[in-house]
């Protein structure tokens, strides 16, 4: 019977009609699983529906619907069916082998006959995605770094993954991709650092699945970049111990061995940091020095050096002292001479400065050529005051003080205060002398000692017998000189120093009452010599 329906179909094949009686494809399974070939029929009147199977090599009968029901041929019993109202043929248990083009010939009870044909792929799954390389370890710039991905399957196409970035190979660049259906090879010519900087990942995918690899990283050494120092522009003059060091720095894998050199000689011990501990250790280290880093890769066998910097370590003045004459020694204004010198305990001064009062030197005071000393010949009252002296390096300050006290005077003695006063007014008489130390003051009124001893002499009340002489005394201790100033007093009765017209005022009202007669005097005249005088005549 098998036999006369496949003549049959044969004979008819030469008058089928194709028409969209089943989908485009292809179909995409995998394998081991199933696949349903759907048909765009409806309900189809037939008297035969025929699926066949095209390997490239021949045609094999699959399964026929007719009459007498669903009928599969041998090498598809257990695994096929078909569905008689809509022609849909299901297919289990799928191999390689069943890739190919499958046909359906619908065959009407007049002979009329429809065919169309669909291409089933039955997909290997996607496994055993493997990256491997041509070299274990690569050198930036040297190497060209080959990575292959294999992997199972069919149908498949590669992506490679940088970290999860994908990989771009521009044309021309120093990236190219050669693909096969079961490989993909990725070649990175004069490798960078950057291009392995994450893990490479390639993905294997067909349509139904995807695989990936696992993360392959192949290490890549670079470097050393040029070193870093920081601080990039140290201070010219470093003070000794304090916390200051060069830090030295470079991109490098493996990390770089650093050395540091000093005016082109290598100084052991330091490491990545160079501290002022090994300046210091060194000889000359007060001394304007170069220093540099080098920075060696074990792996690339490069070295690099570092900018060169310059600076010199420097003691700072500490321990500043001033020579001046002893706490008891008593200078004389015009009698006295005195030296004051300033020293430090350690360190190199390069700057001194003396200050008087916070001002500089009167140009008279003698000075020593390096600023070491101060020299007065004779003292006189303006030399008094505070003395400082500065002594400076490049990297630090230090001063001392001392002030200086000339005796001299009393000098410049003057009485101010009242001249005239009315009786029971006050009297305040003040008396001042320049003197250092301060003078002590006695007073004598008309040549008679009293017994006031400040610098002030009050009376409450004035009385007609305070009118005389009042001499005020001044008297320095040290300098063992004396002043007197002698001050006039009268005392008046009451109402004698009422305030009037000043003699000046008198003499200006006067002046102004005889300019204004004068001129009316001329204007009369003017008048009359104007007016008319008529003729007796």
């Amino acid at each position: 019977m098998t036999t006369t329906i496949v003549a049959l179909l044969l004979a008819l094949s030469a008058g089928a009609v194709a028409r969209d009686i089943l989908p485009p494809g292809p179909v995409d399974a995998v394998v081991g699983k199933n696949v349903t070939l759907q048909t765009l029929l409806k309900d189809p009147e037939y008297a035969f529906i025929i699926w066949n199977f095209n390997n490239e090599r021949e045609q094999i009968p699959v399964a026929t619907v007719g009459p007498q029901g669903l009928k599969v041929n041998a090498p598809y019993e257990g695994r096929a069916s078909v569905d008689p109202k809509s022609g849909t043929l299901s297919l289990s248990a799928l191999t390689a082998a069943d890739s190919g083009d499958f046909s359906i010939n619908v065959v009407k009870a007049d002979g009329d006959t429809e065919t169309a044909e669909i291409k089933l792929r039955v997909l290997e799954p996607v496994s055993g995605v493997v990256v491997t390389a041509n070299m274990v370890e690569a050198l930036e710039h040297n190497s060209t770094l080959v990575l292959t991905c294999n992997a199972k399957g069919s149908f498949l196409n590669f992506t490679w993954l940088n970290g999860t970035e994908p990989i771009a190979t521009p044309a021309g660049g120093r990236l190219s991709v050669e693909q096969s259906e079961s490989s993909s090879r990725l070649t990175i010519a004069r490798v960078l650092r950057y291009d392995l900087s994450r893990p490479i990942i390639c993905s294997a995918a067909n349509k139904l699945e995807t695989k990936k690899s696992a993360p392959f990283s192949v290490p890549v050494y670079y470097g050393p970049d040029v070193p870093k120092l920081k601080p990039s522009e140290p201070p010219r003059f470093v003070r000794a111990g304090s916390d200051f060091n060069l830090t030295c720095t470079s991109l490098c894998n493996p990390p770089a061995a650093l050395a540091w050199y000093r005016n082109g000689t290598l100084l052991d011990g330091a490491g990545a940091t160079l501290t002022l501990k090994v300046v210091q250790g060194r000889p000359m280290w007060d001394k304007l020095n170069q220093y540099s880093c080098k920075a060696t890769n074990a792996k690339t066998k490069r070295v690099a050096t570092s900018p060169v910097v310059s600076f010199a370590v420097i003691e700072p003045v500490s321990g500043v002292k001033m020579s001046h004459p002893a706490a008891a020694a008593v200078l004389l204004a015009g009698n006295s001479s005195a030296n004051l010198s300033c020293q430090a305990a350690a360190g190199a001064v390069t700057d001194r400065t003396w200050l008087k009062d916070g001002q500089p030197l009167p140009a008279r005071v003698a000075a020593a050529p390096d600023g070491s000393w101060i020299g007065f010949t004779t003292l006189q009252r303006d030399d008094n005051g505070l003395y400082e002296c500065r002594l400076a390096n490049a990297v630090s300050s230090e001063k001392a003080a001392y002030k200086m006290v000339v005796n001299f005077g009393p000098e410049e003695v003057k009485v101010s205060g009242e001249t005239a006063v009315e009786v029971r007014d006050g009297i305040n008489l003040r008396c001042s002398a320049a003197s250092v130390p301060p003078a002590n003051f006695t007073w004598k009124f008309n040549g008679t000692l009293t017994d006031i001893k400040t610098s002030t002499y009050t009376i409450a009340e004035a009385t007609y017998k305070n009118t005389g002489t009042y001499t005020c005394q001044a008297r320095n201790t040290v300098t063992g000189k004396s002043a007197v100033y002698t001050h006039n007093l009268s005392v008046k009765e009451e109402g004698a120093l009422d305030e009037g017209l000043s003699d000046g005022a008198i003499a200006g009202i006067i002046i102004g009452v005889l300019a204004a007669l004068g001129l009316a005097i001329g204007l009369v005249i003017y008048c009359r010599q104007k007016v008319p005088v008529e003729s007796p005549y």
